[in-house]
């Protein structure tokens, strides 16, 4: 016998008042005209319902991120680039969340993922009168936006942990409005501000911590141009724990005496996956017509890429990461397991493919696809140096689509790893060498406080410390990572932005 289902929950009222009623009405009115109902209207231009009953997380962020008009930098279906609650997988599996749920951090880290800035707060580290402020804030703008985790009980709402964005507030009542992302539950709907917060101001079973609210705007400075740190990585939590927790611990066990010393410590040890931690930042761009011809928007591009891979490689730091790597891998036993055996056009090959799956719309799975031999090479521009092209072609399901991948290159002089790593002579290409010395960079200053040796402890912040970085390289590293705290499991983890830029023929950027 098939069963009835449930069609929508009567809204307990009070303490909710329905938006569509005549009072929830003359609240939205006042609200307008109050100056605190700025952002209504980017939200509910993007307003969704979640597409699982456990996905309020997903959608929530969703509406968001489309709302603040963040590029999610693939594709939805067909050519359309768009966020939808099916698509924010990168800092947990969707079947986990289907089953379980997300919590507070893991909505963070999916934010900080896709692009956006966040702020966390939960009511252990902010008070009633902080939360209205950021609520006033927010409603008054079309800036940022307000996303509350909170506990239904205290709205005698059935249910528990739920998630959604605050559309607007209404100061003279001080009332505050949800819309609420279950709509086949709940309709949109005003409560007291300070009965949000005691909703808020309830510990989360699944982590034994209290519930708050995030404030996500979107960023403005770009994301990371050559290198990022992939949290979309199954392991990345770990490679995560290892940096930011083991690394310090291994400092305090022995005397060590140099630099090299320091470097052997931190790589000896390192999981044998780190350099699938580490990404290129690549330019894939679908070849429709057969022309090798760069717009103005890649040449830019192209030329920050090279820029930075310039700055890195000027700096001490990598001196030291590349010698190291050169000179004392017979020491540490460990070097060829962070993956320096790659060829240029083996990782090509690999970024060509990946492209391909995206822009032929196959984000969930690879299956069918089929990567035809890659070739390089070196196409004239206006420039002095010529541009280093991989073109490639993937076949899937039968249907051809060549892309084409273009390598940023140096102009410095090689280094000491020619007879090592091929990527670092040939055209100096971005190499692994390059992605350790960014990743050192984006280290917490903390992390060298184990080192015994007084002076060696400031040597190693002084050659990681941003502050006296090229802007563009000082940007490189803190806009492709940020570190957040995680109460969940009391772990600092290493967040990133893990986009790969994509150049249209047919769908520019823009």
């Amino acid at each position: 016998m098939a069963l009835a289902g449930l069609y929508r929950r009567t809204l307990p009222s009070p303490p909710a008042i329905e938006f569509a009623s005549a009072e929830g009405k003359q609240l939205f009115t006042e609200g307008i005209a109050g100056g605190t109902m700025e952002g209504f209207f980017k939200l509910i231009s993007y307003y969704q319902t979640q597409s699982e009953p456990a996905f309020c997380g997903l959608a929530t962020l969703a509406m968001v991120l489309n709302a603040l008009a963040i590029d999610p930098g693939r594709t939805w279906k067909g050519p359309w680039r768009w966020f939808d609650d099916s698509m924010l997988d990168c800092c947990e599996p969707l079947e986990k969340i289907k089953e379980q749920g997300i919590t507070f951090g893991k909505v963070a880290c999916l934010a900080v993922c896709n692009g956006a800035h966040v702020e966390t707060l939960r009511t252990d580290q902010s008070s009633l009168d902080d939360f209205r402020q950021r609520v006033i804030s927010c409603t008054s703008s079309e800036d940022c936006h307000l996303i509350v985790s909170y506990h239904r009980g205290v709205f005698e709402q059935t249910g528990s942990g739920h998630f959604s964005p605050i559309g607007g507030y209404h100061a003279g009542k001080d009332m505050v409005l949800i819309l609420d992302v279950a709509r086949f539950k709940y309709p949109p709907h005003w409560v007291p501000l300070s009965l949000l917060w005691q909703a808020m101001n309830t510990v989360d079973k699944a982590t034994g911590h209290r519930r708050g609210f995030l404030v996500i705007s979107k960023l403005h400075k770009a994301a990371s141009v050559l290198y990022t740190v992939s949290c979309r990585h199954k392991d990345w939590n770990f490679v995560a724990k290892y940096l930011t927790e083991d690394v310090p611990l291994l400092f305090t066990s022995g005397y060590l005496k140099d630099v090299d010393d320091v470097l052997c410590i931190v790589f000896k040890s390192a999981p044998p996956n780190l350099r699938e931690f580490i990404k290129w930042v690549a330019e894939v761009r679908r070849q429709d017509d057969g022309s090798s011809m760069l717009g103005e928007e890649e040449k830019r591009r192209l030329a920050l890429k090279e820029e930075v891979l310039k700055q890195i490689r000027e700096t001490e730091l990598f001196r030291h990461v590349t010698r190291y790597l050169a000179f004392e891998s017979s020491l540490c036993y460990n070097v060829a397991s962070l993956g320096y055996e790659d060829r240029l056009a083996d990782i090509a090959a690999n970024v060509c493919c990946q492209g391909a799956e995206l822009l032929m719309g196959k984000i969930r799975s690879s299956n069918g696809l089929c990567c035809k031999a890659t070739n390089v090479k070196l196409i004239k521009t206006d420039s002095k140096e010529p541009v280093t092209m991989v073109s490639g072609t993937v076949i899937s399901n039968g249907t051809e689509q060549r892309v084409d991948m273009l390598i940023p290159s140096s102009q410095t002089e090689p280094s000491c790893l020619c007879d090592f790593d091929e990527n670092n002579c040939c055209g100096m290409h971005p190499s692994m060498g390059d992605g350790l010395t960014v990743l050192l960079f984006a280290l917490p200053q903390d992390t060298w406080l184990g080192l015994k040796e007084e002076k060696l402890q400031a040597q190693m912040k002084g050659l990681t410390s941003v502050d006296s970085l090229p802007t563009l390289l000082r940007e490189e590293v803190t806009s492709g990572s940020s570190l957040f705290l995680f109460p969940s499991n009391s772990l600092y983890f290493l967040l990133c932005l893990d986009f790969i830029h994509f150049s249209f023929n047919h769908f520019p950027m823009s």
